[in-house]
């Protein structure tokens, strides 16, 4: 049986923390960045956490236990 791949684009968008926990980056700071405030690209800039009920989800195409 061949082994099962991960899907290539979650494994761009997602990071696996030390203790487990997935984290991702913020929408919304690609493009139309002049009428947004400095703080708001500033915080958009930071990695968040994905939230407890998409981690399954997340989980299975990073293909993690």
């Amino acid at each position: 049986m061949p082994k099962v791949k991960t899907k290539s684009s979650a494994k761009k968008r997602f990071k696996l923390t030390g203790t487990g926990k997935i984290r991702r980056k913020h929408a919304y700071k690609s493009h139309i960045l002049t009428k947004k405030s400095t703080k708001r690209k500033r915080n958009l800039t930071q990695m968040g956490m994905v939230h407890e009920s998409d981690e399954g989800r997340v989980k299975a195409m990073l293909r993690i236990g």
